[in-house]
């Protein structure tokens, strides 16, 4: 008996693993999705401008109203997820997304993009995005979160990369309403077979993640109220919010901005694409730099890398090349994101306990805030000068904001 307990206890943590990985590929498979459809919007844009006349900051608008959407609803979903679980949750957001992009293509008015694609892809985004994958991953990867994180973070690059040249390709040989009737169907086609996984054992989590493995675990009974009084909560609110301001109001115009530099469209949105490769390196990078010189000297590392790209993107227009090009996509596009799971897991660490998702996503409000706000007042800032150096000097101001807690806040310092 006692030489077949090492062997079954064996067994059953090979099982597990096996188990943690299918959980994070599968939400893998779901950022993929979630970011990939919301972020193809930066393709759309120049063709729904020409087709209905708008100026950048109308369309821009409909990108703005879904990060907002998607920051807004964050504390619903953590809420839903902590009472309903998984399956309810990741059902809904493809439910909103293949309806939402079945709806625009037959859109004629700028309300009706901005219901579609703002109000229901937010939400159907913020159902599949990271706070749902956060609190299940959590579940399976205990101290190893940050690296699970980083993982389903570069799942913004595969998105980007697979979806961006994709969307450019099918606009051009099929019409941008009929590409949004394609991806609808193809959101709703995955809605079965995500119901017929066997989620009551996904929900679980691993018999060796739980509270009882952890001797450092105390649970100080948080509550939102409670966390809301913390300067960390604060502190890392405003570290996403400033940082989604200075990346998204770049973001949302970047294959626009490289077309008006002179790029051919398909080369420009395969260039921005390809950032999702680098991001890849750069999510894992970070992460991995978390456990060699510690996690404020990486995150502001990343803070360096970022301002760099913004400085690369200024000389782009004027030096139209792809050697500035390359350089832009693998400093911007590698660290687009990368501090996501270094930062997701300091507050799922400050704030551990049963109301975690509902606090984590209350903070991860910011990240949307700042998305919307971004990516609308870039639109605004390149109207009204009717070019891209105002907009990049508000993108270095506030991703230098972005920063000032790793160096001020005694919580993130440690």
């Amino acid at each position: 008996m006692d030489q077949k307990t090492p062997s079954e206890q064996g067994n059953t943590q090979q099982g597990a693993v096996r188990t943690a990985l299918v959980v994070l590929a599968l939400c893998f498979t779901l950022a993929v999705l979630g970011r990939g459809l919301s972020e193809s919007f930066t393709v759309f844009l120049k063709p729904i401008s020409e087709d209905f006349g708008w100026d950048r900051a109308q369309v821009v608008s409909i990108y703005s109203l879904t990060w907002l959407i998607s920051g807004l609803t964050a504390p619903l979903v953590g809420r839903l997820f902590d009472h309903s679980g998984p399956r309810i949750v990741y059902a809904l957001g493809l439910l909103l997304l293949g309806s939402a992009f079945l709806i625009a293509g037959h859109a004629q008015a700028l309300w009706q993009f901005q219901i579609s694609i703002g109000l229901c892809v937010g939400i159907g985004v913020a159902f599949i995005g990271n706070v749902p994958n956060s609190i299940l991953l959590g579940r399976w990867f205990g101290p190893k979160l940050p690296t699970a994180m980083a993982v389903v973070y570069s799942a913004m690059g595969g998105g980007v990369l697979a979806l961006l040249p994709a969307s450019q390709l099918l606009i051009d040989s099929l019409g941008w309403r009929e590409t949004y009737q394609v991806y609808g169907f193809a959101a709703l086609g995955l809605l079965l077979p995500l119901l017929l996984l066997p989620w009551r054992m996904f929900s679980a989590g691993s018999p060796y993640v739980t509270k009882k493995t952890d001797p450092d675990f105390i649970d100080n009974g948080w509550t939102l109220v409670s966390a809301m009084r913390h300067h960390a909560f604060w502190a890392l609110f405003s570290t996403f919010f400033f940082t989604a301001v200075g990346m998204y109001c770049i973001a949302a115009q970047i294959v626009a901005h490289l077309i008006d530099a002179g790029f051919p469209p398909l080369q420009a949105a395969t260039a921005w694409g390809f950032s999702g490769v680098v991001l890849v390196f750069g999510m894992i990078g970070v992460s991995a730099l978390d456990g060699l010189i510690g996690r404020r000297p990486s995150v502001l590392l990343s803070y360096a890398i970022s301002i760099l790209g913004i400085v690369l993107l200024w000389l782009l227009q004027y030096y139209p090349n792809v050697f500035l090009l390359t350089g832009f996509v693998v400093c911007f596009g590698s660290m687009m994101g990368s501090r996501g799971p270094l930062i997701t897991a300091t507050a799922m660490k400050i704030f551990r306990g049963r109301r975690v998702g509902t606090i984590f996503g209350t903070i991860s409000i910011g990240s949307g805030l700042g998305s919307a706000f971004g990516s609308w007042s870039g639109g605004l800032i390149h109207d009204a000068t009717h070019g891209y150096n105002a907009l990049l000097v508000f993108a270095l101001a506030n991703v230098i904001l972005g920063m000032i807690p790793f160096l001020i806040v005694p919580a993130l310092r440690r």
